[in-house]
């Protein structure tokens, strides 16, 4: 079922005006372009109005799903378990659907699609809880190749395999974890290209992100096993920390920056950041400092050399010395993203989200508004083409949060 909330800017959509502002207000998979969770757009409201951004609309029938969206190209992608399966849907920027994709089998335990969808040179590339790599059309949702990740040696984790494909070059990255922990296809026709060696963890709810440092492309990711980065070239192991290993679930995407990677998880663990040193064409990592900042799921940006992020309530730390600088009550536990220098915060009961400030010096909140579903939503919001994205549970959401 799909809504359509009336007005000028609805009404412009029916004429066919675009509003997404080229690759800047392109958002196009997990954590947004850079999967840092931060948007390049700017022009986006400061403040809202006492009642929230406008509502453009609205659809209640995508599935049960913790899937974030993707939006690139005038059309909004996610995924949701509906009648037992994993489906793949595509909307228009009127919300209308354009296709969907049945892609195995649903998670359950609890229902509702883990993995969201990326999408890269007109292609899209999903995992459902089972561990079925997929590679489609995005522009008509026909299946171009799959993979499994039993096919690597990887083992299901207990709540499902949550990961997003990192999309690197010309490579789909994934980790299916045990021996060869962080594996590479093809993206175009899902070969191996390579296996990492050399580290053992078992795959948790994390994904993978890319990052260069003094020269080295490297891509990183969290484990059941701790932390590991591998060179993106061949595989080959670079730096690995245990920290967080054998804790109950590891679900947070790490973020690097300036020469740091840091790592946050629940479960009363907390964060480590490593920091990288580089010789002789090798990096190599050491634990620069560990906080009790303990992010369940929701996640964290890096801003000007610092941290900001989801720890049931917002926090600020140091990047380069961990200095908590102060923690603030946003919309509790909850995840985030960022935008044209605000914060985006939805919490996970109740369907509340805010729109607020932050600094080393403190947060303030600019605005509120709130969706509704059932259950905890573990989707992030999605700021793309002056559009505020919040899916919950079997809804999403689309809100105008363009300035003027």
């Amino acid at each position: 079922m799909r809504r359509l909330f009336g007005g000028p800017v609805s009404m412009a959509l029916c004429l066919g005006v675009a509003y997404a502002g080229g690759p800047g207000g392109d958002w196009p998979g997990w954590r947004g372009p850079n999967r840092d969770a931060k948007s390049l757009e700017t022009g986006l409201l400061k403040e809202w109005p006492a009642a929230g951004p406008k509502l453009l609309w609205e659809v209640n029938d995508i599935g049960v799903g913790f899937s974030s969206v993707a939006a690139i190209g005038g059309t909004v992608y996610t995924s949701g378990d509906q009648g037992g399966k994993l489906m793949v849907f595509a909307l228009d920027l009127n919300g209308k659907h354009l296709w969907k994709a049945e892609h195995g089998g649903a998670c359950g335990g609890p229902d509702g699609s883990r993995s969201t969808p990326v999408i890269d040179g007109g292609l899209l590339y999903i995992i459902n809880g089972a561990g079925l790599i997929g590679c489609y059309d995005a522009k008509t949702g026909e299946r171009k190749w799959t993979r499994e990740m039993k096919e690597f040696g990887g083992g299901r984790p207990g709540w499902s395999y949550s990961e997003s494909v990192l999309i690197h070059k010309n490579l789909a990255i994934v980790t299916p974890g045990g021996r060869n922990c962080i594996v590479a296809l093809d993206k175009a026709t899902g070969e191996k290209v390579w296996a990492s060696e050399g580290f053992d963890g078992q795959a948790h709810y994390c994904s993978c992100i890319a990052a260069t440092f003094e020269g080295v492309p490297m891509i990183i990711n969290g484990t059941g096993g701790g932390l590991v980065g591998v060179d993106a070239r061949d595989g080959r192991v670079l730096f690995s920390d245990d920290w967080s290993a054998g804790n109950t679930a590891n679900c947070t995407t790490p973020v690097y920056a300036d020469g740091y990677v840091f790592w946050s998880n629940g479960y009363g663990k907390g964060g480590v950041c490593l920091k990288l040193k580089a010789e002789g064409g090798k990096v190599t990592a050491e634990r620069a400092w560990t906080t009790d900042f303990a992010s369940h799921h929701g996640g964290y940006i890096v801003r000007d050399g610092y941290i900001y992020g989801d720890t049931g309530r917002v926090a600020c730390l140091d990047l380069k010395t961990g200095k908590q600088m102060w923690r603030a009550q946003g919309m509790g536990k909850g995840s985030l993203c960022y935008a044209d220098g605000m914060l985006y915060l939805f919490g996970e009961d109740g369907g509340r989200a805010a729109l607020a400030t932050c600094s080393p010096e403190g947060l303030e909140l600019k605005g509120r508004v709130q969706v509704k579903g059932k259950g905890p939503s573990w989707a992030h919001p999605v700021v793309a083409g002056g559009r505020l994205y919040l899916r919950y549970d079997t809804n999403l959401y689309c809100f105008d949060v363009k300035a003027n």
